[in-house]
C-alpha cells in the first residue's frame, strides 16, 4: 500500500465534505490525487478497515467522522454551507473543524417527544442551554455498527426526557453528557483532520483524551468488551 497516496485520498475526501458538504465523486478523488480511477476503490476500502471511513457495500463513502453524507438527525448550516452532522458529536465538531464555518446552527429534533432543537454552535464557547446529550453505544464498542452508533448519540431537553426514552425503547442508559462537556469533546478529538499527515489516536491516547474531559468508567473504557 501506498501510504502517501493513501493520505492524500483520505485528505482529499476530507476536504470536500468539509468544503461541499458532500461526499466526492471517485472521478474527483481520481484526478485529485492523479491516479487512475480504478485504484480509489481498494483505497477507500483501507481507509474503512483504518476507521477512517465508513463506507457501504458497493463502496459509497457514508461517512468522514465528522461529516455524513446520510442524515441521522442533525443538519449544521454554516454560513455558506450545509452539512449533515451524523450524531450530537459530530455536528458539534463542524464549528470549530471547518475554517470558517462558525457559527453553525445545529437543528434536530428530541427523540422522546419529537419537538424541534435548533441551537448556535460556534468555535469559541460552548452553547447555552440545559440540554443534554446521551450517547447509547460504550467506546469500546462504536465501531461494531457506527451508523446505529451515530443514530444513537442524540440530544434531550433534559434528563427526564432521556430516561423517557430509554423506557419507551427498552434501551439501557449509556452516557449523558452536558453541553459544555459534549462541546468540548466535539471541538478537540477531531483536530487535525482537514491536515496532512493526519494520525488516528491508539486506545490508550482515547483513554487520556476522555479522562481529561472527565469522561471516565467502563462506558469510555476501550478496553471493555
Amino acid at each position: 500500500m501506498d501510504e502517501a497516496l493513501l493520505e492524500r485520498t483520505r485528505l482529499t475526501i476530507y476536504r470536500h465534505f468539509a468544503a461541499d458538504g458532500r461526499a466526492p465523486s471517485d472521478a474527483f478523488v481520481a484526478e485529485t490525487c492523479q491516479m487512475p480511477i480504478a485504484d480509489v476503490a481498494a483505497l477507500k476500502r483501507t481507509l474503512a478497515d483504518r476507521h477512517h471511513l465508513v463506507i457501504d457495500e458497493d463502496g459509497g463513502i457514508l461517512m468522514a467522522h465528522p461529516f455524513s453524507s446520510i442524515p441521522l438527525g442533525f443538519s449544521v448550516m454554516g454560513p455558506s454551507t450545509l452539512w449533515w452532522g451524523g450524531c450530537a458529536w459530530d455536528a458539534f465538531a463542524v464549528a470549530s473543524l471547518v475554517p470558517g464555518a462558525s457559527p453553525t446552527l445545529v437543528a434536530t429534533t428530541w427523540p422522546a417527544c419529537g419537538r424541534a432543537l435548533a441551537c448556535t454552535v460556534t468555535d469559541r464557547e460552548p452553547p447555552a442551554g440545559t440540554e443534554v446529550a446521551h450517547f447509547l453505544t460504550p467506546a469500546a464498542h462504536i465501531w461494531d455498527d457506527v451508523v446505529h452508533t451515530c443514530a444513537n448519540q442524540r440530544l434531550f431537553c433534559d434528563e427526564d426526557c432521556v430516561e423517557r426514552w430509554l423506557f419507551e425503547t427498552g434501551n439501557d442508559r449509556g452516557a449523558v453528557l452536558d453541553l459544555g462537556t459534549l462541546w468540548r469533546l466535539a471541538t478537540t478529538w477531531y483536530q487535525g483532520r482537514l491536515d496532512s499527515p493526519y494520525v488516528r489516536r491508539e486506545p490508550s491516547e482515547a483513554a487520556e483524551f476522555f479522562a481529561g474531559l472527565g469522561l471516565t468508567g467502563p462506558f469510555w473504557d476501550l478496553r471493555v468488551r
